[in-house]
């Protein structure tokens, strides 16, 4: 199976193999052997494998908005 079939975009991609590749550094059991002792690199083939999935959430979350900061940035304060 490609990337792409796994994941939604090449950045999806990179964000599940980062994220996957943090567990496995942080003491994560790998899903499957793997080639290569790199977490970024067995990360990487589990992606590839289909053992990793990328989900998209249902509802997406706009991003809170720092009204203080924009306020200071507006007055020259930051």
């Amino acid at each position: 199976m490609s990337a792409e079939k796994v994941l939604f975009n090449k950045y999806s991609l990179v964000k599940g193999a980062a994220r996957r590749a943090r567990q496995l550094q942080s003491g994560a059991p790998p899903l499957s052997s793997s080639k290569s002792m790199k977490p970024c690199r067995v990360a990487q083939d589990e992606i590839r494998a289909g053992l990793v999935t990328f989900v998209l959430p249902d509802k997406l979350v706009a991003p809170a908005v720092d009204t203080v900061g924009v306020e200071a940035l507006k007055f020259g304060l930051v």
